[in-house]
């Protein structure tokens, strides 16, 4: 009767095998990239996948600057942040962060809050490296191509 019972087996952080993943944004719509990053980050693609061990990959995100958003996103998504004082709230439109210093910081904070919170949300986010050009120092871990483009086509309905 035992050969027959199925058991999940969770897996130690010693057995974890975390692979390099490199993702081109260009043209890729925000919230679609990030769910698939974030699954990636998490491990949750992997058939080993344990909720309270860090089994996913590492992400390296190139062309940061080149994501884009639907609909009137651009203009009326706002970003809200307090500086600790009274009164201190400030807001930014998704478009100004584009055009900004650090447009990576779009796609960072969409991904940030895909992850849970908390000591293991804080390692996993580590994993990830966006890049707003095309350039990255990360070539010797030869990364895999994670083309998103394609798995957002398959996982619509009717295409």
């Amino acid at each position: 009767m035992k050969a027959l019972m199925k058991t999940t087996k969770s897996v130690k952080p010693t057995e974890v095998e975390k692979k390099w993943h490199l993702v081109d944004a260009e043209g890729l719509v925000v919230g679609r990239a990030a769910t698939i990053i974030a699954n990636v980050l998490r491990g949750k693609h992997k058939t080993s996948f344990t909720p309270h061990i860090d089994c996913g990959d590492n992400v390296v995100v190139i062309n940061a600057d080149k994501i884009r958003f639907t609909g009137k996103k651009l203009a009326n998504k706002v970003y809200y942040k307090h500086t600790g004082y009274a009164g201190g709230i400030k807001e930014i439109t998704a478009g100004k962060v584009l055009e900004g210093r650090f447009p990576e910081r779009v796609l960072e904070k969409a991904v940030e809050r895909m992850i849970p919170r908390g000591p293991l949300g804080r390692q996993q986010m580590r994993n990830l490296r966006i890049f707003a050009g095309t350039e990255h120092p990360h070539a010797a871990q030869n990364p895999e191509i994670l083309d998103i483009a394609s798995m957002n086509r398959k996982n619509k309905v009717g295409a």
